[in-house]
């Protein structure tokens, strides 16, 4: 299921039609692609998406660091599938919270 979830996120983030089935793992090759494209012609927009999908800066420049020379669209698509399941884990969290949450009276509800 979550990895339904990032596919899903993955797809929409690369305009990707949702119908075409792909694995984790072929998406995440074509992220790369998007990514190392980014780096090399669109640096703005890519710093515009991590925003967005709120990769920690920190967390970035920490893992360039501490990898030089190593391909840094992989280490960029890793840290935003890791976001990705965080927001996941969250929602789920949340979603749970609310869930046991119903047996409050009315007045103390939002």
């Amino acid at each position: 299921m979550e990895n339904q979830l990032i596919i899903s996120y993955l797809q929409n983030e690369l305009a990707i039609d949702p119908s075409v089935h792909f694995s984790l793992d072929e998406l995440t090759g074509k992220m790369e692609a998007y990514i190392s494209g980014l780096i090399q012609n669109d640096f703005q927009k890519l710093v515009h998406m991590l925003y967005k999908i709120d990769v920690s800066e920190n967390k970035l420049r920490k893992v360039l660091s501490e990898n030089p020379g190593e391909d840094a669209a992989k280490m960029i698509v890793g840290l935003i599938i890791e976001r990705q399941e965080q927001k996941i884990r969250t929602r789920k969290n949340f979603q749970a919270k609310e869930k046991g949450s119903s047996g409050m009276k009315d007045e103390d509800e939002w």
